[in-house]
This record gives C-alpha cells, structure tokens and sequence, in this order.
C-alpha cells in the first residue's frame, strides 16, 4: 500500500497564503502522478492541480494564477503553494497519487486523508 499523508491546512484571512505538503511512503516502485484535489462542503471534488514524474503540471482553468503544485520525486512529496486564497477556496484539499508497488502489478490511485483549508475573516 501506498501511505499519502498531508499537512499545512489551516484557517487563513482573504489573500493569505497556505503551502500544503504530502508525503509518500510505502513499497513504492515509481509515483507517475502526484496531484491535490479538494472538496467543499455539499459539492464534487475537483482537481486542483497535478504534476506527472517528469515534470508536466495541470491545473484547470478556475485554478490557474493562484495555485502551484511542485513536487521532489526524490522525496517522494508534493506541495501545493496557495494565494491570494478566498473563502471559497475552502475545502477539505486531498493528495493523491498513482503509482505502482514493489511487486505489484499495475497502476494504482492512492489517496491521503486530507487536510482542512479555511479562508475566513
């Protein structure tokens, strides 16, 4: 199994700035994706931001300017650096990844427990 374990969600004022970590633990063979996405209360996750193992990032539209995702493959962690964070950036943000293990066969999505962003006044 992969362990995905997030932190730096915390209750921050309109403009502020959050920076999210996860980190990956388990018998990880190779990580191809690591990404974050979040759910609000009483909607849909949605995806927020993912970077591949050789670099590429996506972000949605609604995402883009504030948001960037970075990652140490090396480490095994990616982080989300959040600005100009508004109340309804709000959401429970969740890590993920997919990988594969150490004698497993395929592909595998992995998701950490997630961490509480709150962005009131």
């Amino acid at each position: 199994q992969v362990q995905l374990v997030e932190s730096g969600g915390d209750l921050v004022h309109p403009g502020g700035s959050l920076r999210l970590s996860c980190a990956a633990s388990g018998r990880i063979l190779s990580i191809y994706v690591m990404g974050w996405y979040r759910q609000a209360p009483g909607k849909q996750r949605e995806l927020v931001a993912q970077m591949s193992s050789s670099g590429t990032m996506t972000y949605p539209d609604s995402m883009k300017g504030r948001f960037t995702i970075s990652r140490d493959n090396a480490k095994k962690a990616t982080y989300l650096q959040m600005n100009s964070l508004k109340p309804e950036d709000t959401a429970v943000y969740y890590c993920y990844a997919i990988a594969t293990l150490v004698g497993g066969q395929g592909a595998n999505n992995y998701w950490g427990q997630g961490t509480q962003v709150t962005v009131s006044s």
